[in-house]
């Protein structure tokens, strides 16, 4: 590192939007900074140069970010890594683990986020950069056994991985604070024994593997949760220290903290059991109108059966809506969605959107406000998707209305940010609804709300948009009285 600058650091992501936007707040913190648009641009800076820090993407077109994170490590084994992706899983994080990656920092993330990850990136990058300078002095001054081991110890106590070393009597010999922390344990002295003291699983797992001379092992891995309700799940790599002797020493557990892994498991679950009773409940009512269409012995009007025939249709058209917002919401995760950046004037389409509504707004006899200055602001996004955006709010805005209500829709802007608010006075949320309002198939159900129809994939699919141009929307809504959508677009997706 340099004394002028906190550290170099090398940003390998396809999307020019984030690079930009990242690149400049880490160079407004001092940090010097290379960005690769691609996984073979990447791999290149990577290896002509020793980064500090490298924040790589998950998910690129060319090359993915596990084989340029494998080239980095083989180059430069002591440049700390971060793996970037809005599509985590637990495989994906092991095998990333194996290769050398230092963490995950999920998308969309808020500049707060990044630089607190990159804080502890650059402070394991020392302590790397110290044992390298130890191990260097050693290998010329020889330096002293024991200066090695007070060193190591500072290391291994430095380390966010929990370190126990248990002796052959099965006590306590040695452990690092982290250790305490992934236990949950306040306090533990040396030379106690220690398998009661450790989560069963753990303590049984030593006792049968390693201390029973028939059935030693070589190494062996236990997933446990140490708190309840997955607030903290940890993984327990257990290895025997052997004596010169191959007779067994004792045992060395390393701990690591597994907790978003398994939340993200648990999520991916629980998606799939929603998506499977949201898309059975629409099949099951058509089957049901056409088998009554079809018994010869039930006899149906003519209105009737252009009822069933409307209801089926109508909910077989859902359905048709929730899998295309389904795969839109995937090709989102997986980083797949193709974009056409390019100035779009904001009032224009607010006014395009209100045009296409007009049967709407006139049915329920809404009035509308409309910003005075008319193509004032000017914000870089795709088109398409900034239309998506305001039609799913304006829509909204109209379905959750109330006769004769109104819609209003303003654009304002500061120092940062480009910023559209959409305010109806319409059903309004309580607070249980505004709390869950942006996850995958809600829908708010109360009387008000019975007969309009939905995916409950819209706000969530516009979040995702919004964050994906590291903007930020927000909702206030006060139930009986109406709602209020704020968009907020950074000012440096914007031409001058």
């Amino acid at each position: 590192m340099t004394e002028e600058l906190k550290g170099h650091i090398l940003i390998v992501d396809d999307e020019e939007a984030l690079r930009t936007a990242v690149r400049r707040i880490l160079e407004l913190e001092g940090y010097k900074v290379d960005a690769a648009q691609n996984g073979t641009e990447g791999i290149a800076f990577g290896s002509a140069h020793e980064y500090d820090l490298a924040l790589i993407d998950l998910k690129m077109p060319d090359i993915n970010g596990l084989d340029v994170l494998k080239e980095i490590r083989k180059k430069h084994p002591n440049t700390v890594c971060y793996m970037a992706t809005a599509y985590a899983s637990y495989e994906t994080a092991v095998e990333a683990t194996k290769l050398g990656a230092d963490g995950y920092i999920l998308k969309p993330f808020s500049p707060d986020e990044l630089l607190n990850s990159l804080n502890s990136g650059f402070e394991k990058r020392r302590w790397l950069l110290e044992a390298e300078r130890l191990r260097k002095e050693r290998e010329e001054s020889l330096l002293e056994v024991a200066f090695e081991r007070t060193r190591l110890k500072t290391i291994i106590n430095s380390i966010t991985d929990g370190v126990l070393v248990i002796n052959k009597k099965g006590e306590l010999a040695y452990f690092n604070q982290a250790s305490l922390t992934l236990l949950d344990i306040t306090y533990l002295p040396l030379g106690i024994p220690i398998i009661e003291h450790l989560p069963v699983e753990i303590g049984q797992m030593i006792v049968e593997k390693f201390f029973d001379i028939e059935k030693q092992t070589i190494a062996f891995s236990i997933e446990v949760s140490i708190k309840p309700e997955n607030q903290l799940y940890i993984e327990a790599t257990l290895s025997p220290i052997s004596e010169n002797d191959k007779s067994l020493a004792g045992v060395v557990v390393v701990l690591k903290n597994i907790t978003e892994f398994k939340k993200l498991e648990l999520l991916k679950s629980q998606f799939v059991s929603m998506v499977a009773h949201e898309l059975k409940a629409p099949i099951a009512a058509s089957i049901g109108f056409i088998d009554i269409m079809r018994q010869p012995g039930i006899s149906i009007t003519p209105e009737q059966k252009i009822d069933f025939l409307n209801r089926s249709h109508q909910r077989l058209q859902s359905l048709l809506f929730m899998i295309n917002d389904l795969l839109d919401i995937s090709r989102m995760e997986l980083n797949k969605v193709t974009r056409e950046i390019r100035e779009v004037v904001v009032e224009e389409t607010l006014s395009e959107v209100v045009n296409l509504f007009k049967v709407d707004i006139d049915k329920k006899q809404l009035s509308i406000g409309m910003p005075e200055e008319a193509g004032k602001h000017v914000i870089r996004i795709d088109q398409n998707e900034f239309m998506r955006i305001i039609t799913n709010l304006v829509s909204n805005g109209i379905k959750y209305n109330r006769d004769k209500g109104s819609l209003t829709l303003q654009v304002k802007q500061d120092a940062y940010y480009t910023t559209v608010v959409i305010k109806d006075a319409g059903i309004g949320l309580k607070p249980a609804e505004k709390e869950r309002l942006f996850s995958e198939f809600f829908r708010a159900k109360n009387e008000h709300t019975k007969n309009i129809h939905g995916t409950g994939l819209g706000l969530s699919i516009v979040k995702r948009i919004i964050e994906a141009y590291s903007g930020k929307i927000t909702c206030e809504s006060t139930y009986g009285e109406g709602t209020q959508f704020t968009l907020s677009f950074p000012i440096v997706y914007r031409l001058e």
